[in-house]
C-alpha cells in the first residue's frame, strides 16, 4: 500500500466511524466497566476495547454502505458521512475498509483474550448479517433494532467488562437490560430519518408496518421499562435519582413533540433534542458509578448530578425554545 493510499483509507476510517455514533458505544463499554468499579485509573486493555469496537464499527457501517447505496442515495444525497453517495470513495474502497476494520476488531479484541476475541468475532459477524443477504437483519421489522442493541450496547457493555477484568453477576443483567431498552427506545426512532428511501425500496420498519403513534408507543414503553431497571441496578440517593428522572421526562417530552410533530423537520429536531438528552443520562449514570465508587459521599453525588442536569436543562431549554436553530445530526 502506497503513502498515499493510506492516507485515504486512514481518512475513509475515521470518516466512517461517524463519531456521534462511536461516542455512544464506548460510553456503554465505560458504563459496564464503571458498574464493576473499574475506570479507578488507565488501563491498556480499556485503550484495546475501544479500538476493537471502533473497528467493528467501520467494519459494520462500510458493508452497510454498500448494500444500502440506492436507498442512501434518496435519504442521504449530501450526507459527506456517506462517502459512497457523495463519490469519495468507490464500492472497492468501502470493501477494502470493510476488511481493514474486521482485521482491526479481531486483532484487538484478542489482545484482551479469549473472551475479547469472542465479542470481537460476533461484532463482525452481526455487522455482515444486519446487511448482507441471506439473512440481511435489516429487512427484518423486529429483529433489526434488536440486533443493533447487541451490537451497540450488549458487545461494548461485555468489552468493558472483559477490559475491567470483571466477571458478570446478576445485577449485570438488569442493568444491561436498562442500557438495552433505553437505546431501542433511540433506535426505533431513526426510521423517521430513513423513511423516504426505505418505502421506496421495500424496507418493512417498525415506522412504515406499524404507523408514527404506534411506533412512538414502541419507544415510550422502551423508555418507562428502561428508566424502572436503570433505577433499581443503580439504587442511587433520593435526590440523585430524582435528578435522573428530570432527564428521562426531558425525553418523555420530546417524544410527546415527535408523537404530535407535523413534518419531517419537526420530527428531526424532537429526536435530534432527545437523543442529546439522552446522551445527558447516560453520562449521569456514568458519573454516579464512579464517585459512588471513588467513595464519593451523598452530597458530592447530588452536587455533580444537579450540575450535569443544570447544564443539560440550559441546552434543552434553548434547543427546545428555538427548533429553528437546531443543526439536525443524528446519524447512526
Amino acid at each position: 500500500m502506497t503513502e498515499s493510499s493510506a492516507r485515504h483509507y486512514g481518512a475513509l476510517f475515521f470518516r466512517m466511524l461517524r463519531y456521534r455514533v462511536a461516542v455512544m458505544i464506548w460510553l456503554f463499554m465505560l458504563l459496564g466497566a464503571a458498574f464493576h468499579g473499574g475506570l479507578v485509573r488507565f488501563r491498556w486493555p480499556y485503550v484495546w476495547a475501544a479500538v476493537a469496537l471502533a473497528g467493528s464499527y467501520v467494519a459494520a457501517t462500510t458493508v452497510n454502505d454498500v448494500a444500502d447505496e440506492a436507498i442512501d442515495r434518496v435519504n442521504h444525497p449530501v450526507d459527506r458521512g456517506r462517502p459512497l453517495v457523495s463519490g469519495d470513495a468507490s464500492v472497492r474502497d468501502l470493501r477494502h475498509l470493510h476488511l481493514i476494520g474486521a482485521v482491526v476488531t479481531i486483532a484487538a479484541g484478542s489482545v484482551l483474550g479469549p473472551v475479547g476475541l469472542a465479542l470481537s468475532m460476533l461484532a463482525v459477524v452481526i455487522g455482515r448479517s444486519y446487511s448482507l443477504p441471506p439473512v440481511r437483519l435489516s429487512y427484518r421489522t423486529y429483529l433489526a433494532p434488536a440486533a443493533l442493541g447487541v451490537a451497540y450496547v450488549l458487545i461494548p457493555y461485555g468489552f468493558g467488562l472483559v477490559a475491567a477484568g470483571a466477571s458478570p453477576r446478576p445485577a449485570d443483567a438488569v442493568f444491561a437490560g436498562s442500557l438495552y431498552a433505553l437505546f431501542l427506545a433511540r433506535i426505533n426512532l431513526k426510521d423517521f430519518r430513513d423513511r423516504e428511501g426505505d418505502a421506496r425500496y421495500g424496507r418493512p420498519t417498525l415506522l412504515l408496518r406499524v404507523g408514527k403513534r404506534a411506533t412512538c408507543g414502541v419507544s415510550g414503553a422502551a423508555l418507562v421499562a428502561g428508566d424502572a431497571l436503570l433505577l433499581v441496578a443503580l439504587r442511587p440517593v433520593p435526590v440523585v435519582a430524582l435528578l435522573l428522572q428530570v432527564f428521562v421526562g426531558a425525553v418523555g417530552w420530546q417524544l410527546r413533540a415527535l408523537w404530535s410533530a407535523a413534518g419531517a423537520r419537526p420530527e428531526q429536531v424532537a429526536i435530534g433534542i432527545g437523543a442529546r438528552v439522552g446522551n445527558g443520562l447516560l453520562i449521569a449514570v456514568l458519573g454516579t458509578l464512579i464517585l459512588r465508587h471513588q467513595g464519593a459521599t451523598t452530597a458530592d453525588q447530588t452536587v455533580f448530578a444537579a450540575a450535569l442536569t443544570a447544564l443539560f436543562g440550559a441546552g434543552f431549554w434553548t434547543l427546545a425554545s428555538r427548533p429553528d436553530e437546531v443543526l439536525i445530526g443524528y446519524k447512526g
